[in-house]
């Protein structure tokens, strides 16, 4: 069940790493954030908003 949640709010697993390696970034980077936020495809920017949170969260111990 803990992975259907994303499935759940209309997101596809690895969607936006494939935009951010299709744009010349290697993967996911602070940097790809960044132009993912600015392009102004509503669904990119919703995702690398979406990355931008994970990583916010990703370096505490706990979720509140």
């Amino acid at each position: 069940m803990a992975k259907k949640w994303i499935q759940a709010i209309g997101l596809k697993k690895g969607k936006f790493t494939r935009w951010c390696k299709a744009h010349g970034f290697g993967g996911v980077t602070d940097a790809c954030i960044r132009a993912g936020l600015n392009s102004g495809d509503k669904t990119i920017v919703h995702e690398a908003n979406l990355a931008k949170t994970f990583r916010k969260h990703a370096g505490q111990k706990k979720w509140h």
